[in-house]
């Protein structure tokens, strides 16, 4: 599979790259770094995403030159990085007919194999991950900005090695990056450090709606866009709400519901381990990993939060 992408890189010419709506720092720095990795050999690059890269990502070298409306005009291959479902990439992409074929690269357990090669791995720690894989069997040179990327989806992606899917090969290549030039206290700086205040005064609307199970088994939280309106920020400032809820203890599983409009809500899940969300996720029509996952569910904000609930209490 590795060595059919590298054939693949070795024999054309021009690339367009993507990666899911409201995108993460995996989506980024994966995304990111296969562009970076690609124009260092010469390659004609666009990289593309539906939606805005977060503030909190744009010092990512390439960020800059990320577009959010197709050109008119052929790619050769498009990499589709980390979303799980075509569908995330947006719908342009999905009315898109400049592409040549898609080669498919992800790490999520319930992934659509929609490209003429689908490189899917689940026990990668992040997309970024498997980034890397493809340039070590290329035997080509890691550039400074291809590591920075490169680090920031594996930091990113386990939680700061927080997460159980940091595993010994997300060490092994978070070290590399480092050995090659990437400092860690200035991406940390940058991911962790650099809120704006709009976050937090977010983040304290949020906490108020915390809700805990009888079971103490899950607990909730949830944004609405009456406080997006009261703090002025948007969904880009919830990155990691759903953490507070599963940092409870005894809480199994953490839900956090972001009303999109007053008919859709995003509902995201996390484990702490013993329980598969993903399943959770399927089971309204989403899908993720085992221990991170999510869905988009029609209905009233109340009546989306009362039929999760009533699913978690039959599962748990």
């Amino acid at each position: 599979m590795l060595d059919r992408i590298v054939q693949e890189i070795a024999t054309h010419d021009s690339f367009l790259l993507t990666s899911h709506e409201s995108p993460d720092g995996d989506a980024v720095g994966s995304t990111l770094a296969l562009a970076s990795h690609l124009r260092g050999l010469g390659k004609d690059v666009t990289v593309y995403f539906c939606d805005p890269v977060p503030d909190h990502y744009a010092f990512l070298p390439g960020a800059d030159r990320v577009v959010h409306a197709l050109p008119d005009r052929r790619f050769d291959i498009c990499f589709v990085l980390d979303v799980g479902e075509f569908r995330r990439a947006g719908n342009e992409l999905a009315a898109f007919t400049g592409v040549g074929a898609y080669i498919n690269l992800d790490h999520h357990v319930t992934c659509e194999e929609f490209g003429v090669i689908n490189l899917i791995d689940p026990k990668a720690a992040a997309t970024g991950v498997l980034v890397h894989r493809i340039i070590k069997a290329a035997g080509e040179v890691i550039s400074c900005d291809t590591a920075c990327c490169l680090y920031t989806s594996v930091i990113t992606d386990t939680g700061s090695f927080r997460y159980s899917n940091a595993n010994q090969e997300a060490f092994a290549i978070a070290g590399e990056m480092v050995s090659l030039g990437v400092n860690p206290w200035f991406i940390a700086q940058r991911l962790y450090e650099n809120q704006p205040r709009q976050r937090l005064q977010l983040l304290a609307l949020a906490l108020e709606t915390l809700t805990v199970s009888g079971s103490g088994l899950f607990a909730s939280v949830t944004v609405t866009l009456d406080m997006y309106e009261k703090t002025g920020s948007n969904a880009e400032f919830t990155d990691g709400f759903v953490n507070y809820p599963r940092s409870i203890h005894g809480v199994e599983v953490a839900v956090f519901f972001r009303q999109i409009d007053s008919e859709r809500i995003k509902v995201g899940f996390r484990s702490k381990g013993t329980v598969d969300v993903s399943a959770i996720a399927f089971a309204f029509g989403g899908g993720g990993h085992r221990n991170a996952a999510g869905c988009t569910v029609a209905g009233p904000l109340e009546e989306v939060r009362r039929r999760v609930f009533d699913h978690l209490e039959q599962v748990l």
